[in-house]
């Protein structure tokens, strides 16, 4: 049986950040009910190279999946396998860098959605790179956004951020010169930068704020502080046994006493509706995310039948069966 090979164009063609909150939100109430199964990520370390797999089965897609990337001085490169529950067989084999981009994005806007303050109106953004443009689209899809303040360490990048992202999102996109600029004020804050240390003090963050932490999936980084985590009222995960092996920011604050794994909320049961994303409009509220391979399956699920619909992609013959 032919297989679908979907390469990073394609899958720029045939979703966008709506389409792929919607898959990603989806995926997140089958957690919850355990009509899907999420499999934490491996890492095998080669001279020079790591090798990163993480995988997932969503029966209520009908499909099983993984993602498997490499990591090395020159970059990055990212695949997702798709596979039919029932004959397993695979049926996709999708370039995923851009899938990731979105997936990631997508979660934190899940995660907005349920536990920011419904009149959020302001954020502070930390990096301009590659995944804050998705983590800012996302926030936009889901509240009235009139206004972010923008922070990374390069002064041409955040104001080449800033006028960009004005356009892409419709909402004034403003470069500050530091961290506490980014932060003052936001009613939702998110960082997205490869930080091994805080970008912020903790203590300076409102009451009402929401924030979205999913720069590091290393047990050796962190960018927000222990009081950051401290001052949080709800803290919630992607997935907790995920995180205790990946979120440094939550690790750091156990260690320090200050946090028990036992209080943290898993995102699935928020969107389930088992567990209140907030309850006060002066709570703090934290999600935590660091990237799970039901987001990759449930978000390949949809560009395989949008691909099927639209005749895009190539069929490759791996096997003969």
């Amino acid at each position: 049986m032919p297989v679908l090979h979907l390469t990073e164009d394609n899958v720029a063609s045939l979703v966008d950040m709506p389409v792929a909150i919607a898959a990603v939100e989806r995926a997140f109430e089958q957690l919850a009910t355990g009509q899907a199964v999420n499999v934490p990520r491996a890492r095998a370390r080669g001279p020079g190279l790591l090798l990163h797999t993480m995988s997932a089965t969503a029966e209520y897609l009908g499909l099983a999946g993984y993602k498997a990337y490499t990591t090395t001085s020159s970059g990055a490169r990212f695949h997702v396998a798709i596979y039919d529950l029932e004959s397993g067989r695979m049926v996709a084999l999708i370039a995923a860098d851009r899938l990731g981009q979105l997936r990631t994005g997508a979660a934190s806007g899940v995660a907005t959605r349920h536990m920011a303050r419904p009149d959020a109106a302001s954020v502070g953004l930390l990096g301009a790179g590659w995944q804050a443009r998705s983590q800012l689209q996302a926030v936009c899809c889901v509240r009235e956004i009139q206004h972010v303040n923008v922070f990374c360490r390069s002064e041409e990048r955040r104001d080449r951020f800033s006028e960009e992202m004005s356009q892409a999102c419709g909402v004034t996109v403003q470069a500050v010169g530091s961290p506490e600029a980014a932060i003052s004020g936001a009613d939702i804050i998110v960082t997205a930068t490869s930080a091994r240390e805080p970008l912020f003090d903790g203590q300076l963050i409102n009451a009402g704020t929401h924030l979205n932490v999913i720069g590091s999936n290393q047990l050796a980084n962190a960018e927000v502080d222990v009081a950051c985590v401290t001052a949080a009222t709800r803290v919630a995960c992607d997935r907790i046994d995920q995180c205790r092996i990946e979120a440094g920011e939550l690790a750091r604050a156990v260690e320090a006493g200050n946090f028990l794994w036992e209080d943290c909320l898993e995102l699935s049961e928020i969107v389930a509706g088992s567990i209140p994303g907030r309850e006060q409009d002066t709570e703090i509220t934290f999600f935590k995310s660091v990237g799970l391979a039901i987001e990759d399956v449930a978000l390949a699920a949809e560009l395989i039948q949008r691909a099927e619909d639209q005749q895009v992609g190539t069929q490759l013959t791996l096997d003969a069966t």
